[in-house]
């Protein structure tokens, strides 16, 4: 690495503005950039990580999920997905949810990696999966607020869906993009099998 490299930024000080446990805090962090330069207030969002899963059948098919997000104000087309409780590794998390939102399990898991969602503010983890050869073993009994209705698709359905603005959320784009490039999904996962737990 060379003298010129790009170096991470020195948290100085941290203080607690909202704390809206376990769903949301803001904090407003005090940090001194690779310069020199200090800025006081840089503000910090942490939610919840959470698990987002393409999961396809036995069959081929890929497990989707349709239901109104507040965030979003409109109902979305949506992956599984769901919240790590605390300490909950990933994997265990997204098996969980699968079964809880769809009655759906599977025995063949590729992690994809873990991304942030915002980029300066953190907000919070998406820890992506490729689940295969799922199969409906209960009902759904995921307790949540939302109304949602299980649906299954072929990727050409996933694809006309996008055409047609049936996504509302950004990670979704990108898990489907990944799943469709078949060269990013193999470098994704070889990537999360290399990294090291965090």
């Amino acid at each position: 690495m060379s003298d010129d490299a790009l170096k991470p930024w020195a948290v100085l000080d941290s203080r607690e503005l909202l704390d809206a446990s376990p769903f949301l805090k803001v904090k407003a962090e005090t940090v001194r950039l690779p310069d020199g330069r200090t800025v006081d207030s840089f503000y910090q969002v942490e939610q919840p990580d959470y698990a987002l899963m393409f999961v396809e059948t036995e069959d081929g098919r890929v497990v989707m999920l349709r239901s109104y997000k507040h965030g979003a104000r409109r109902v979305s087309l949506t992956f599984p997905a769901g919240a790590l409780s605390p300490g909950e590794d990933p994997l265990s998390a997204a098996k969980r949810e699968l079964l809880e939102e769809t009655g759906y399990a599977a025995d063949d898991w590729t992690a994809l990696g873990e991304f942030v969602v915002q980029a300066n503010h953190r907000g919070c983890a998406c820890h992506m999966f490729h689940a295969r050869g799922a199969r409906q073993v209960a009902e759904p009994d995921d307790g949540d607020l939302e109304e949602m209705r299980i649906e299954l698709h072929s990727v050409r359905d996933l694809i006309d869906a996008a055409a047609r603005g049936e996504y509302a959320f950004l990670p979704v784009i990108a898990m489907l993009g990944a799943m469709l490039v078949p060269e990013l999904r193999e470098g994704l996962g070889m990537a999360a099998r290399a990294r090291p737990a965090s």
